[in-house]
């Protein structure tokens, strides 16, 4: 009969299991632009990162340099990418590689962000110029006020307080968003809609009149 000390060290070594030695981490070769398009077009959603960490920074480069905005080039750079997720069934590899497909959606981006810039300014003008702030007749200004403050007031929340903010307090978007706790593209949008309103109240009136 063993004694009792050798029937625990036998125990014990039945307990012991063998660590493995640690895997040999595999090179993997990164894909080239070609291949990463097929990826990319075939819906890999692996394909969609890579492209953004390889062409991100030209995206928001190509931006910034046409709208000298870095909140503006950062939205741009985001939807981007996100139309060229949802077309990526339109992007045909073998015609044009990734990056300048992309290159060609920035345009597309900055354009369209151009001309809805320009007409908020020919909206936030037509509205100013209703609060007092370009000279015009007495009698027409009071009641082009008077219909701006009627409708702000339709607006809601927090449409209304962020076109306050806006026009009595000469916030910009930037201190509008810190201000309300809002995302800063969420402010850009409830102005947009709002003077696109207010604007057409206006004309409205000033046709009616």
């Amino acid at each position: 009969m063993k004694a009792p000390s050798v029937i625990l060290d036998a125990r014990h070594r039945e307990r012991e299991v063998p660590v493995p030695a640690p895997p040999v981490p595999l090179t993997v070769e990164p894909l080239d632009d070609h291949a990463l398009g097929l990826a990319f077009a075939s819906g890999d959603e692996s394909a969609l990162r890579e492209a953004y960490s390889r062409w991100s920074a030209l995206v928001h480069t190509l931006a910034l340099r046409s709208l000298a905005s870095n909140a503006d080039a950062e939205d741009v750079t985001q939807q981007v990418f996100v139309n060229a997720w949802r077309r990526r069934s339109s992007f045909d590899p073998t015609k044009a590689p990734l990056p300048a497909w992309l290159v060609g959606i920035t345009r597309n981006a900055i354009k369209d962000l151009l001309e809805r810039n320009a007409r908020d300014r020919r909206d936030a003008e037509a509205v100013g110029a209703s609060l007092g702030r370009e000279p015009e007749p007495e009698t027409a200004s009071l009641a082009d006020r008077l219909t701006v403050v009627d409708e702000i007031a339709k607006l809601g929340e927090p449409q209304g307080t962020i076109v306050r903010l806006a026009f009595f307090q000469d916030l910009t978007h930037d201190e509008i968003s810190r201000r309300l706790d809002l995302p800063l593209g969420t402010v850009k949008s409830h102005i947009r809609r709002s003077l696109a309103r207010l604007r057409d109240r206006l004309e409205v009136d000033h046709v009616a009149a």
